[in-house]
């Protein structure tokens, strides 16, 4: 039995056939109703009032929140993967939306910095009242926001990053569409030990979350091999203090030296290398931002190594290229194809086919299941496979090599390629 104060629920009960189930007096006293009769007259209530709507949720749109570093030394990140998930979205609502519903995306600069990301992330969801969180950059800001995101049970996508905390299923706010960063150091030894025949390998990265998160790869690929890593050098994130840990590797005299750094910082170490005719082979980590790389390095980016994580995206005969390249051009006639806004787009793309299988009352929780039950989706002709236990889209890794004039090559293996 359950007690309520309703008076008006008698007046319903009695119009509905529901009075012999009702004892004692009625009026403004106590009433005391069957739990067939509460049922009954909580079904009538939870029609006569809407239920209410989602965050980010509107009757003609849908509105997510990216924040990510739109300004300063590593800005080319944060706007690369706007500029993907912009394409992707306005490529949607040039065909309608998602049942009748157009995308929004709202974007805050964090600067690439934790504090500015917390305060960037508080404000997408309490004041903007985001639908989900999207598009984020950065390792260290993710270890700071994800949380934020999965206490206001908002989805967490496609972050520009491959920390594997992120990885983990638990956290089930999370789907990734990147390989992760274990993948990527796992291939870089795999290529310089197989195909190059390196053995002395140093490593340069940034000194927080994400340069450790590198570290941590490099060396599981190292022991797997027992191999040993000859030297280490370090710079502070949003600087291009890279001078000490220069010259603490070229003491080292390493074969080959791998990066976890971004575009900037990662550069000049490059430039100055070859100044100083220091020339090991140089392989760096998805993150860096390999167009802005080759573009900071001019013509001292010849040989340099880049480990990709998305499809190449100058292979058009690849449907999603092909459609992302229509899409980037159709926002800005002057885009050009590039790993990043690559990213951002498939970021998007999967976001679309999740909310066209969530149906047309879309939830954050509907979202989230909605990939995990489908397991499989084919994106223009890429596959991206999810479940249970895996929130990670793709899983593939390849290499690519600038080229002298500043484009790219896939390769499949690597050769040696002088840097004069």
């Amino acid at each position: 039995m359950v007690m309520i104060h309703l008076p008006q629920a008698f007046t319903f009960l009695r119009r509905v056939g529901f009075l012999s189930s009702i004892t004692g007096n009625v009026g403004n006293r106590a009433m005391t109703l069957s739990v067939t009769a509460l049922a009954a007259y909580s079904a009538f209530t939870a029609l006569a009032v809407p239920a209410r709507a989602e965050n980010g949720v509107s009757p003609d749109a849908i509105t997510f929140g990216q924040a990510a570093v739109l300004n300063g030394a590593a800005s080319a990140l944060g706007q690369g993967m706007k500029a993907g998930l912009e394409a992707a979205f306005d490529e949607a609502n040039r065909k309608g939306g998602v049942h009748g519903r157009k995308l929004k995306l709202v974007s805050v600069d964090d600067g690439y910095e934790p504090s500015k990301a917390i305060v960037a992330t508080r404000k997408l969801i309490e004041d903007e009242k985001v639908f989900a969180l999207i598009g984020a950059v950065g390792t260290p800001t993710s270890v700071a926001t994800q949380p934020i995101a999965a206490a206001a049970k908002a989805p967490f996508i496609g972050a520009f990053t491959g920390a594997g905390f992120l990885r983990n299923p638990k956290l089930d706010n999370v789907i990734n569409i990147r390989a992760s960063y274990d993948a990527e150091t796992e291939a870089w030894v795999k290529h310089l030990t197989e195909d190059l025949r390196i053995s002395k390998i140093a490593i340069f990265y940034q000194d927080d979350a994400y340069g450790r998160a590198g570290l941590s790869g490099f060396k599981k690929a190292m022991d797997k091999r027992n191999m040993q890593i000859v030297a280490e050098g370090t710079y502070e994130r949003n600087t291009t203090a890279i001078k000490t840990a220069l010259l603490a590797l070229r003491k080292a005299a390493p074969e080959a030296v791998v990066m976890v750094g971004a575009y900037k910082p990662s550069a000049e170490f490059i430039k100055l290398s070859r100044k100083i005719e220091f020339n090991p082979v140089f392989v760096n980590i998805s993150f860096v931002g390999a167009s802005a790389l080759a573009k900071e390095l001019g013509p001292d980016g010849a040989g340099v190594i880049v480990s990709q994580v998305v499809p190449f995206p100058w292979d058009a005969s690849l449907k999603v290229i092909a459609d992302y390249h229509a899409a980037i051009k159709a926002k800005d006639p002057k885009a050009e194809p590039e790993f990043v806004s690559l990213e951002g787009y498939l970021v998007g793309r999967l976001t679309i086919a999740a909310l066209d299988k969530a149906g047309p009352n879309p939830t954050r929780a509907g979202l989230l299941r909605a990939i995990k039950d489908t397991g499989k989706f084919d994106i223009g002709g890429l596959e991206m496979t999810f479940g249970p236990e895996d929130n990670e889209g793709l899983d593939k890794v390849f290499m690519t090599v600038i080229q002298s004039d500043g484009s790219f090559k896939a390769v499949e293996k690597l050769v040696r390629v002088s840097a004069n």
